[in-house]
């Protein structure tokens, strides 16, 4: 069983976060864990996990699930435990910004049974950060790896922007090279989008903010590709990448259609077929909990093409790929032909070309 838990407290909105947040000076942790766990607690009769006896992966994600006191945190995870056992290699992450990273809250992080980090750096660079609203600097970021490998992670996973607006002269390059000499063990690496109802929404839409041109966007993501060859790591899905043995299981689960589970606010849920997702505010979600009534928000049901259609796409997201037979041949012959895919060990591939393509690549094999 994969569970996920959507932890919404922020310092500040990011200029680029259209995630469901909740800016707080001062984070309401007791009572959110306890949220949490009653939510979780309603959950354990749903048909859809009575197959999964043992939880396989946590993720706490959000907002900024480090803003959480130590003690909230495990609280949650003590209270999963009780009612679900985790599997003995169960993977257990937290997402944290660079700035909440203390010797005594990575201790405690540890001693609450988390193994991964995930670490929003996101640039190396004081202006970019500055424009991006973030609240941690470089050295910041720095010296959080070296005081969480010293609190004895060895899973880290560092998260990075590309496709930035031309006129920041962001140095992508420069960006790489400062991560790789952190030695990480995992990367995620997300080009950026303009989202309208975000700060850097409202500055597009006023033409302060020009959204990087295509050609730019290519660049630095092949960029990135190139970089990540030249070590040998595998860039096993379009965002991410890691050393051998470092892959994220959780977000694996996602690509392959594993079903999982969403707690909190607007965390989504899959299984067998059905989606569903959860109030998306904060504050409305917790009224709902207190109220003993459903946190869902809306469900559907996949038609038989929507699950095909997913498949091929996620697929294609991965480094292994679909079944050739998902793709008629005239169509996998043109991809081949062009460079964006090959066909290998039974397998059908984009290749890095190919992922810049994937949209359309997908409506084109639909």
């Amino acid at each position: 069983m994969n569970l996920y838990i959507h932890v919404p407290f922020c310092a500040r909105r990011c200029s680029y976060c259209d995630f469901s947040i909740a800016v707080r000076k001062t984070i309401p942790s007791a009572q959110f864990a306890e949220s949490v766990l009653t939510e979780w607690r309603g959950s354990q009769d749903d048909p859809g996990w009575a197959d999964s006896p043992k939880l396989d992966t946590v993720y706490l994600g959000g907002g900024t699930p480090s803003r959480l006191e130590p003690a909230a945190l495990a609280t949650i995870l003590d209270g999963l435990r009780a009612d679900r056992p985790f599997a003995a290699d169960a993977e257990i992450t937290i997402e944290a910004n660079p700035d909440d990273v203390t010797p005594e809250a990575a201790a405690a992080w540890r001693a609450a049974g988390i193994a991964r980090v995930s670490l929003g750096v996101q640039s190396f660079a004081a202006d970019v950060l500055e424009w991006m609203h973030r609240t941690h600097s470089a050295d910041q970021a720095r010296a959080a790896v070296r005081t969480l490998r010293a609190a004895g992670f060895d899973d880290l996973s560092l998260d990075l922007i590309y496709g930035l607006p031309a006129e920041l002269n962001r140095d992508w390059g420069s960006d790489i090279e400062a991560a790789f000499v952190l030695e990480p063990d995992h990367l995620s690496c997300y080009g950026l989008t303009i989202e309208a109802h975000t700060p850097l929404g409202h500055w597009a839409a006023r033409g302060h903010a020009t959204p990087v041109d295509e050609s730019r966007y290519a660049e630095e993501f092949l960029q990135l590709s190139g970089a990540l060859a030249e070590r040998k790591w595998e860039h096993y899905e379009v965002s991410n990448a890691a050393r051998p043995g470092h892959r994220a299981r959780h977000n694996s689960g996602y690509w392959s259609g594993a079903s999982y589970l969403g707690l909190g606010p607007s965390a989504h849920s899959s299984t067998a077929g059905e989606r569903r997702w959860n109030i998306r505010e904060y504050a409305a979600w917790e009224a709902a909990i207190r109220a003993g009534e459903p946190t869902v928000a809306g469900r559907e049901s996949l038609t038989d093409e929507q699950v095909r259609i997913e498949a091929l796409y996620l697929g294609l997201r991965t480094a292994e790929g679909v079944p050739p037979d998902l793709v008629a041949p005239a169509v996998r012959d043109r991809w081949s032909a062009s460079g964006w895919a090959s066909v290998d060990e039974g397998r059908l591939r984009l290749t890095a070309e190919g992922w810049l393509r994937l949209d359309a690549l997908v409506a084109d094999a639909a």
